[in-house]
């Protein structure tokens, strides 16, 4: 009896150093899986977004939405982050953004702009800081512009700037009617418009 007590004691410590070693390649494996899955870096950039969502609203990336304004043209309006709001989920605050608007007369007008607003109920949009346009061979260039598709309009302000082929342009504000197709120049405290 004496030797199937040692060969139970042999099997027995067989078993554990087998399982033992099944038990510490796994559990190393996991835990090395985990830290290949998400950086330290990424780890903190998930830390921010969440600090931030409890804050402002829920952030998004790469977003775009598109659309028909209520003249029937369509427009698509893209953002590298978009936050939405808590206090009003129609609003959406967006940073670098680039928005494009089809008009029924082949034309395009391209807008971009370091920040926008984006209302997406009324579909209204608010572009500020670095607004760049481009419109049929002709570059603008403002620090805010509006476009309303409830009125059908376009207002550019704030430092605005036109390079055309016909020359330079200065103004305080203009007024795009999309419905009559229309611009208004305006200068503000007796300024002339260059």
């Amino acid at each position: 009896m004496e030797r199937k007590e040692k060969l139970r004691l042999v099997q027995f410590i067989l078993l554990a150093i087998g399982l033992s070693v099944i038990f510490f390649t796994y559990y190393e494996r996991g835990i090395s899986e985990k830290a290949k899955i998400i950086s330290k870096e990424t780890q903190e950039k998930i830390n921010k977004q969440l600090k931030g969502q409890t804050q402002t609203g829920d952030v998004f990336y790469n977003i775009e939405y598109s659309g028909l304004d209520l003249e029937g043209n369509r427009y698509t309006l893209k953002s590298e982050e978009a936050i939405n709001s808590k206090s009003d989920p129609k609003i959406v605050d967006m940073k670098v953004v680039n928005a494009t608007f089809y008009f029924k007369d082949d034309t395009v007008l391209n807008v971009f702009s370091d920040t926008a607003i984006y209302n997406n109920q009324s579909l209204d949009m608010v572009f500020n800081t670095n607004v760049k346009a481009l419109y049929v061979g002709s570059e603008l260039f403002a620090e805010k512009a509006v476009f309303s598709n409830s009125q059908s309009f376009l207002t550019i302000s704030e430092k605005v700037k036109i390079k055309d082929i016909r020359g330079t342009m200065f103004a305080d504000e203009l007024i795009f009617d999309i419905k009559k197709k229309t611009l208004n120049i305006a200068s503000f405290n007796n300024n002339k418009i260059k």
